[in-house]
């Protein structure tokens, strides 16, 4: 049986194949940054703006083992979350699919020892402080408050920006008890 870094090495080394703008989010961009932790599923950031066609992110995800139904990508893209999640064909595993329409804020790092993306550590801060706004009850939004304090301790952060741009997306407050809780 294969394993969960089979997977992984199959989605880098097939969304490569095909030239897909691609990076990884969530736990994998977490563990780049911050402290290895467990996940069951892949989060990967897809370019699906124009220029790349449809036909080429089906092809990328049928090579890498994944289940694909097109439905799903099309009930994705009409949703506000642009989401769509593939069970792996030869893993307990899946991949969540994020689609982007523009230019993706990444960071050349590596995994398995292969070569890949990964989304930059302040976008990733922020999505993590977005969804510990959104996450109701909030001791369920844990996970994602120790990450964010993992990648600020271990990582260096444009922290003058990321305030900015946290003021913007009203969850400053969430970002400076996590700076004061990382510092303490």
């Amino acid at each position: 049986m294969e394993t969960f870094y089979d997977l992984i090495r199959r989605v880098v080394t097939d969304f490569g194949a095909v030239g897909l703008d691609y990076m990884f989010t969530g736990a994998l961009a977490a563990s780049f940054y911050g402290v290895p932790r467990t996940t069951t599923d892949i989060d990967v950031v897809v370019d699906f703006s124009e220029k790349i066609s449809r036909s080429k992110l089906v092809l990328a995800l049928k090579q890498a083992g994944l289940l694909v139904d097109e439905k799903r990508i099309d009930a994705a893209l009409r949703s506000g979350y642009r989401i769509a999640t593939f069970e792996d064909s030869k893993t307990p595993y899946s991949v969540d699919v994020i689609f982007s329409s523009g230019k993706l804020e990444k960071r050349a790092g590596n995994i398995l020892g292969l070569p890949t993306f990964y989304q930059t550590p302040e976008e990733l801060i922020l999505a993590k402080l977005r969804m510990i706004k959104a996450t109701v009850p909030r001791e369920r939004a844990l996970k994602d408050r120790d990450d964010a304090k993992a990648i600020l301790r271990f990582t260096r952060v444009d922290t003058k920006a990321l305030k900015e741009r946290a003021r913007k997306n009203s969850t400053l407050s969430i970002l400076e008890k996590i700076i004061a809780d990382t510092c303490s």
